[in-house]
Order: structure tokens, then C-alpha cells, then sequence
């Protein structure tokens, strides 16, 4: 924490606020993952739909994902997070007054809008008032938001699921955005637009890529490409556990009696998550991202394979908690690596597209997956969640760095990321 203390003042208010305004962000949004897959159910809805609905999220934030990337690079970081602060508090009125399943996917997709724009806007603001030595610290201290939200979100819903209606909670979850929108709007950004300068490596101001040249050097660099695949795979067995563990849990509860909240699942998770980030972040500073980014990726394939036996509240609360630590680590330390890799000027549109790879593997996660393997069971989707999170840990450590070699030397804290521009 010393390194927070250190940061000017004016910057330390700004990012205070700017966490504080993330919490109830993430409070807001992940009070869904429990209330809504039992809301889309009660509605008639069969598990197949359940995850189809819940992967329309992703469509909202794959169609805004890398217009608000270069919103946050031309205009404002600041602008972008606002958006995403709007959604998440209207979009939950939207639940409330649709009653049809093609409602609820139109409404999912606006909702995903607002991860799109707010995590693309506070990643790129964080790490703009960030010590350029101390670029992962912060983006793990500041990440924090995510477990705790998560940590509230789930268990706070899950409990008042059992005593008050969907409107009530669709309403709290209203009234946590907009706190999170106020919050938004007091921030103070340093850098305004057309002025990001990349001060870790001397760029002047005048340094610019038009919308075209940027995407087109995005999509044909293995520096980026390659983060996006695994985000992506990573992704598909996120969302393959969002979307179908409190199905999963709901349906052990009525086979075998275990009475288990699943927003336990989730507090779990987020404790661990929590935890790993205090600590993970340092050290990637000096130890390098690549050896926290392996580790995250074997934690999901425990997790997976932990769920496809789990038949007791011990196991399902061990899951969640190495699935917290793999999530605890995976964003960070892809966000620090990409930050690495990547100019201030483009920073917003980086982030923007590997993060997009994430979008999508929930999206394949929640609704393809489900499609393909849930007719055998949840173990069987868990299962097949498990071998994506497989093929993740592969491609990382063959092709992570410029060469095999150089990559799995990265892949195992050995050697330099060949891509960092200070290499």
C-alpha cells in the first residue's frame, strides 16, 4: 500500500473515488448472476435458455467494446466510464417491465453495454495514474472492486431472493448504479483528450494511429493476438460457470438435500480473488506476468474438474475458491501484460480488443457450451470447460513470446516478455 500512498493527492482522490464508485458498480451488476438465471426459470424457461439469455450479455459488449475503446483514447476515459455507470443502473428497470424471453435478451444486451464501456474506461484511467513502475500493484489494488462486489453482490441477492420479489431487487440494483454514476461523475481526469501521452517511454503528443491503422495493427500483432485467444478461452469456462453454477447447486439442493446458498459459491470465489490480488500484483512487477497468468489458467482446470465430482458443500466452496484466485489473477495480470505491450495513445483501443476476446468466450461459455454438453449433465459441461481452460495452457506457454523457447521462459517467470516496449 505504500506505493498508493506515495501517488500525488489529487490523483489518490481520484482513484479512491473511482474504486469506490466500481464497487457499487460490481455490486450492481453481479447481484444478477444468482436473482436473474432463477428469474429467466420461474419466467418457464428451460436451462438451455437460461444460459442463452445470459450470454446475450456479451452481444452489448461485443458491439460497444471497441467503439468505446477508441472513445477512451480520443475523447475520454472519464466519458466512457459515465456510459457504462448509466447502463448498469437502467438496465435493470428493463427486467421489470419486459415478461417474454426475446425481451429479456434485448435487455441482457443492452445491460452487457455497461461492462463494455466501464471496464474498458477504468482499466485504461487506472493505469494512466499509475507509477510506471508500479503499473501491476495498482491495477491489482484497483481491481479489488471485482471480488468485492462479487463477494456482496451474489450472497446480499441470493439472501434477499428468499424474502422480497425480482422488482425489489432489480430496484436495489438500480439505485447501486446510480450511486456508482454520481461517484463517476466527480472523478478528476488528469489527461484530457487528444493529450494521452506515453510518459513511461518519451512518445510525444503528436504520435496517432486512425481508427483503420490501429485495428488492422491489433489484429495482425501476435503480441495481442495471442492474449485475446486465451482471454477468449478463459472466457468460454468463465462463462460456463456463471451462467450454469446455480443450476448446478439448485439442482444438488433438490437431489440430495445439501441446502447450499450459491451465492456462497460466488463469496467464496471473491474472498479468494480478493486475496491473491493484494499480493499477485507486486509481484508480477518483479517476477514478471507471465508465471501469475499460468498459474491462474492451471487454477480454472482444478476448479472445472473439483465441480465434476462436487457433491458436498466442502467441494463446491474449494472450487469456488481456486476459481477465485484464477480469476483474481487472469484480468490483472492480462491487463498489465497488455499494458506492457502497448502505447498510452492506444491503450483504450488495446484493451478494448483483448478484453472482447473475454466478451466472447462468455458468450460461448454460457450458450454454446450449455448447448452442446449440458443434455449429459452439468459434470459433462464442467468437464468440457475444463479441456478449453487445457487448450489455454498450452497455447500460452508455446506461444506467449516471440519463440517457444522465449515463451515457455515467460510462461514459467524465467525469462522477459520479448513484446514490452521497454525490451
Amino acid at each position: 500500500m505504500n506505493t498508493f500512498l506515495k501517488i500525488e493527492p489529487a490523483k489518490r482522490k481520484s482513484l479512491v473515488i473511482l474504486f469506490t464508485s466500481g464497487l457499487f458498480f460490481w455490486i450492481s451488476i453481479t447481484s444478477f448472476l444468482v436473482t436473474l438465471p432463477a428469474y429467466i426459470k420461474d419466467m418457464g424457461g428451460s436451462p438451455q435458455q437460461v444460459g442463452l439469455v445470459m450470454g446475450f450479455f456479451v452481444i452489448g459488449l461485443l458491439i460497444s467494446r471497441l467503439g468505446l475503446g477508441s472513445i477512451a483514447d480520443r475523447r475520454s476515459r472519464k466519458l466512457v466510464i459515465l456510459i457504462g455507470a448509466f447502463v448498469v443502473a437502467s438496465a435493470p428497470i428493463g427486467y421489470i417491465l419486459v415478461n417474454s424471453l426475446p425481451g429479456m435478451m434485448a435487455v441482457r444486451a443492452f445491460h452487457g453495454i455497461s461492462i463494455g464501456a466501464f471496464t474498458t474506461g477504468y482499466s485504461a484511467l487506472v493505469v494512466d495514474l499509475s507509477p510506471p513502475k508500479q503499473k501491476g500493484e495498482l491495477i491489482g489494488y484497483m481491481g479489488l472492486v471485482v471480488p468485492i462486489g462479487m463477494a456482496i453482490g451474489p450472497a446480499f441477492s441470493g439472501f434477499l431472493q428468499q424474502t422480497i420479489s425480482y422488482s425489489i431487487l432489480f430496484l436495489i440494483s438500480t439505485f447501486l448504479g446510480f450511486i456508482a454514476l454520481l461517484l463517476a461523475s466527480l472523478v478528476q481526469e488528469t489527461k484530457k483528450k487528444n493529450t494521452y501521452l506515453n510518459q513511461e517511454n518519451n512518445i510525444s503528443s503528436d504520435y496517432s494511429l486512425s481508427s483503420k491503422q490501429s485495428f488492422l495493427t491489433l489484429v495482425t500483432s501476435k503480441s495481442f493476438i495471442i492474449p485475446a485467444i486465451i482471454l477468449t478461452l478463459v472466457g468460454c469456462t468463465f462463462g460456463a460457470l456463471t451462467n450454469f453454477i446455480p443450476l448446478f447447486i439448485q439442482e444438488l439442493n433438490q437431489e440430495i438435500g445439501l441446502e447450499f446458498n450459491p451465492g456462497l459459491f460466488f463469496t467464496a470465489a471473491a474472498i479468494s480473488s480478493f486475496t491473491i490480488r493484494i499480493f499477485v500484483g507486486r509481484a508480477s512487477d518483479h517476477y514478471g506476468r507471465g508465471l501469475f497468468i499460468t498459474i491462474s489458467i492451471i487454477c480454472y482446470i482444478i476448479s472445472m474438474q473439483l465441480l465434476t465430482v462436487a457433491n458436498t458443500s466442502s467441494l463446491l466452496l474449494i472450487s469456488g475458491t481456486i476459481e477465485g484466485a484464477a480469476g483474481g489473477m487472469i484480468i490483472p495480470m492480462m491487463l498489465a501484460l497488455i499494458s506492457d505491450r502497448c502505447y498510452a495513445e492506444e491503450r483504450g483501443k488495446v484493451f478494448a480488443f483483448c478484453l472482447s476476446g473475454f466478451d466472447v468466450g462468455i458468450a460461448v461459455g454460457g450458450a454454446i457450451i450449455g448447448y452442446i454438453s449440458l443434455d449429459e449433465g452439468y459434470e459433462s459441461l464442467f468437464a468440457f470447460a475444463g479441456r478449453i481452460a487445457i487448450a489455454a495452457l498450452i497455447i500460452f506457454l508455446l506461444a506467449c513470446n516471440k519463440k517457444i523457447v522465449s515463451s515457455l521462459g515467460f510462461a514459467v517467470g524465467k525469462s522477459k516478455d520479448l513484446y514490452a516496449l521497454d525490451s
